[in-house]
């Protein structure tokens, strides 16, 4: 009964927060993009190889790959050039060939980059990589939170440089072997994020539609990845921890890091049903911690993935900025998310 009352509590103070704190009432509702890229009834039509095109709504990441496997190269660049916005979105596709067909799809504004995936639907979602994610030994995944699509994704982007620079510039211990960009990085605004700090931010149905779609984008990774590579880590930063927790038991994540987070739906380690191993991060002045940590009736995300009771590995934070100086350039949170990307022990220390 006593604990039943402390949560009560918790959720009254959460539902006063959203309804009298003007950020919380700044948010716009959002429909989350769901289902196969758009082009995919042209695709489905397609009898140019003589036989059905796989099912973006149906096959999975790795029989996508075997299909692509089995073309021969002007095969598989006539599909791209037919279908540039189902190939360059289609997990499990070739990487080069995803970056072929989002660069036509995108046109001057792809400029030589390495697009892995390009919708423009809603808001837009975009993906970009940092090195080689072909031949990478390690592979990190930057989840961005709320207020990311398409015209915002710099700030993801910017997240997903600087941890490249981190890791591959700097040294391997004391050896002082450089990484040799042996870890690529992407930034995934690949779901649709909540548009302020409303409703949307303070329940996980956003959370739910862009867990699947990392999910998804996940397997396609391990369909690409490199023999001996190791699983991708997934760097979670605020509403993107939500997205996180949800996807956690079927992400196939050798780290999952949460950073300046709401919460995971989850409450504990145990709870997110994965043997990656998880870390959590938060800023002394980072303004989550105003935002209470509970779920009850589908409001807030539940317990704080940095206090000892939840079971994740310490990442030190003390000189990190407020909510999104994570990433910046000589801080001990970039220190050990390089430290976790490159796949050693040492990014943080358990508690």
């Amino acid at each position: 009964m006593r604990r039943f009352r402390r949560t009560l509590v918790a959720a009254t103070l959460a539902a006063t927060v959203v309804a009298s704190t003007a950020g919380w009432a700044s948010g716009t509702a959002q429909t989350p993009v769901t289902g196969p890229p758009p082009g995919t009834a042209q695709w489905r039509a397609d009898r140019s190889l003589g036989r059905e095109l796989p099912d973006p709504a149906s096959a999975s990441a790795a029989e996508i790959a075997a299909f692509f496997a089995a073309l021969t190269p002007g095969q598989r660049h006539a599909l791209a050039d037919r279908h540039p916005l189902v190939v360059g979105n289609l997990d499990g596709a070739p990487v080069a060939l995803r970056y072929e067909a989002n660069a036509r799809a995108l046109g001057a504004e792809a400029d030589g980059r390495r697009i892995l995936a390009y919708d423009p639907r809603g808001r837009g979602q975009l993906a970009e990589v940092y090195g080689d994610l072909g031949h990478a030994r390690h592979i990190a995944v930057i989840v961005p939170g709320s207020d990311i699509d398409a015209a915002t994704f710099d700030r993801t982007a910017a997240m997903a440089r600087a941890l490249y620079e981190a890791t591959n510039k700097a040294t391997n211990g004391a050896r002082g072997v450089a990484a040799n960009g042996r870890t690529a990085v992407v930034a995934w605004a690949g779901y649709t994020t909540p548009v302020g700090v409303g409703i949307d931010s303070a329940t996980g149905d956003l959370a739910e539609a862009g867990a699947e779609r990392l999910t998804r984008f996940t397997r396609g990774l391990a369909a690409n990845r490199a023999p001996g590579a190791a699983k991708p880590a997934l760097f979670c930063h605020s509403y993107g921890s939500v997205v996180c927790g949800l996807a956690a038991h079927e992400a196939g994540a050798s780290d999952i890091v949460a950073f300046g987070s709401p919460g995971m739906r989850a409450d504990s380690v145990a709870d997110l049903g994965t043997d990656a191993r998880v870390w959590a991060a938060k800023a002394p002045d980072d303004w989550i911690s105003k935002v209470p940590n509970v779920e009850f009736a589908g409001l807030g995300h539940g317990n704080d993935p940095t206090a000892p009771e939840f079971g994740a590995r310490h990442v030190p934070a003390d000189d990190t900025d407020g909510h999104t100086g994570y990433f910046a350039p000589g801080t001990s949170s970039l220190r050990a998310f390089a430290a976790i990307a490159r796949g050693e022990t040492r990014g943080g220390e358990t508690r």
